[in-house]
């Protein structure tokens, strides 16, 4: 692979950073001809990243199943039939045995999952060690919990995290069709308590739910009105689980994921957009369209959670094919 001095790295500081987007600016983006959406995100990418750079962020299951919320896609929720078998909370060690492997596979960046509606404090002890931890190896680190209030947010920053994931998932508007337990106001309230507390924020959403198209420009609007952009941006293409309520969710054209692609890439030029779940069910061409999009991150690993993820050399032969680079180590570090 390139060795990461591609002359083609030239990131500018005079782009323009707008929270003031619209529902019908954006569905103006994503209803543009192909060829003219790509040229624009592409154009904007260009002015902040290396297009030929891919960050690596490796994600671990630290406590699966047994949650009380009834989110329509996810199969660790306790209210779907055949939901995820709950197990308890991961030991320290183990944890970082499994990062130590993620960051010699080439991983950047090491983000740990947990399915709590929010979590105890004697949990969120256990998890600050995790995070001193792999802090230690080197590694970013990230982690999802759930909501957290402004003290838990204030913790988790003094055991050193760097990201913090909480997704939107969709529009306020359709947000009602997909989850029950949680409310929208109770997801920005959690985003708020993050940013306060000065880490970084992971957050973004899923395509393919059953949603329309103003939903999916809504789901833009939400994220790229927020007071400060994501830092990070992971656009998600539903993995349908059986035994969820969206087990049967009618597939989307693929074309239609990669224009949400670039409708993040316009909205948030400053922002790692994330190609995350569903890339198993993607194409080498869909992939390499959203990296054209301005995708820059991608989960490495064989599971996200639960759900399946390419395996790791089909992603060292893709990157490999498309010239790109990697942030950190590199996938081209790892025996085949």
């Amino acid at each position: 692979m390139p060795d990461g001095s591609s002359p083609v790295a030239r990131p500018s500081s005079s782009v323009e950073v707008r929270n003031d987007w619209t529902v019908p600016e954006i569905q103006a983006l994503l209803d543009l001809p192909f060829p003219e959406l790509m040229f624009r995100a592409q154009s904007l990418h260009r002015l902040s990243f290396d297009p030929t750079d891919i960050q690596i962020s490796t994600l671990l299951s630290i406590k699966t199943g047994g949650c009380p919320e009834d989110c329509a896609y996810c199969p660790q929720s306790a209210r779907h039939e055949d939901s995820v078998k709950a197990d308890r909370l991961m030991a320290v060690e183990k944890v970082l045995t499994e990062a130590k492997k993620a960051r010699d596979a080439g991983a950047s960046r090491f983000c740990m999952g947990a399915a709590w509606r929010s979590p105890k404090d004697h949990d969120l002890e256990t998890v600050c060690a995790m995070v001193e931890g792999v802090k230690g190896l080197g590694l970013e680190t990230c982690v999802t919990l759930g909501m957290l209030d402004a003290g838990q947010a204030g913790r988790l920053k003094d055991a050193g995290l760097d990201y913090y994931n909480h997704n939107l998932d969709t529009s306020p508007e359709y947000y009602g069709e997909i989850i029950t337990t949680r409310t929208y106001q109770d997801r920005l309230d959690t985003l708020s308590n993050v940013r306060d507390a000065g880490i970084n924020v992971c957050c973004g959403g899923i395509v393919g739910m059953g949603e329309n198209e103003t939903d999916r420009a809504g789901l833009i609007a939400a994220l790229a009105t927020l007071p400060t952009h994501p830092e990070s941006v992971p656009i998600n293409l539903l993995v349908r689980v059986k035994g969820t309520p969206l087990g049967d969710a009618e597939e989307i054209d693929p074309l239609d994921f990669v224009r949400m692609i670039a409708a993040a890439r316009i909205t948030m030029p400053k922002s790692r957009v994330r190609l995350a779940a569903g890339r198993e069910n993607m194409s080498d061409e869909t992939q390499a369209l959203c990296f054209l999009a301005g995708a820059n991150s991608i989960f490495y690993g064989e599971r996200l959670l639960t759900t399946p993820n390419p395996q790791a050399q089909r992603d060292r032969n893709l990157l490999d094919r498309l010239g790109m680079h990697t942030t950190g180590i590199g996938l081209d570090a790892v025996q085949a």
